[in-house]
């Protein structure tokens, strides 16, 4: 991720991010990874979301970070679970005082009648809270992709791609070479 943040002109942790709708169809769209580490891949997001929606009713999912400025794709997929509330607090405090009302002021995923309703919204939670921080609404959390198995990917002259994927069993990894 540290060569990712020094190459990529533009978002290095912009990765797509999988679910399936209750119909058993796939729907995709980017999100922006927030942290990672031995438990998982962490992003925020609206509960209520047509994604946390997708979530509540199939716990699993699929993410890809791509650079192509590298040459390099990560994808990985597993179950996923909701961060501790403390920890949805934590980053949520981070964020500037306008995303964090952005985050109050949007129904994510819902109906618009037209953008001069968020905009007054916007505007009335900037006069009820000032220049104060912005409390955390509950269904504003963040969800944690287990991975249960992990590919990389690495561009190579005449297609000829280098494929490795690692697949959790129990507590260990098994490492396959793959075709390109």
């Amino acid at each position: 991720m540290v060569e990712a943040t020094l190459h990529e002109p533009c978002d290095p942790n912009a990765m797509a991010l999988a679910t399936t709708g209750d119909d058993g169809v796939p729907d995709v769209r980017i999100v922006l990874l927030k942290h990672f580490d031995a438990r998982g891949f962490v992003f925020f997001t609206n509960s209520h979301s047509q994604k946390g929606r997708q979530l509540a009713h199939n716990p699993h999912a699929a993410l890809m970070l791509h650079w192509k400025s590298l040459g390099r794709q990560i994808r990985v997929r597993g179950p996923v679970t909701l961060v501790a509330p403390a920890e949805s607090d934590a980053y949520f405090e981070s964020r500037a005082q306008l995303s964090q009302i952005g985050a109050v002021a949007s129904r994510q995923s819902q109906p618009l009648a037209d953008r001069a309703t968020l905009v007054a919204k916007v505007a009335a939670l900037l006069a009820e809270h000032g220049d104060q921080p912005v409390p955390r609404p509950e269904h504003w959390t963040g969800y944690r992709v287990v991975p249960a198995t992990i590919e990389f990917w690495q561009d190579a002259p005449f297609r000829l791609h280098d494929r490795v994927r690692f697949t959790r069993h129990a507590d260990t990894w098994h490492r396959v070479l793959l075709y390109p």
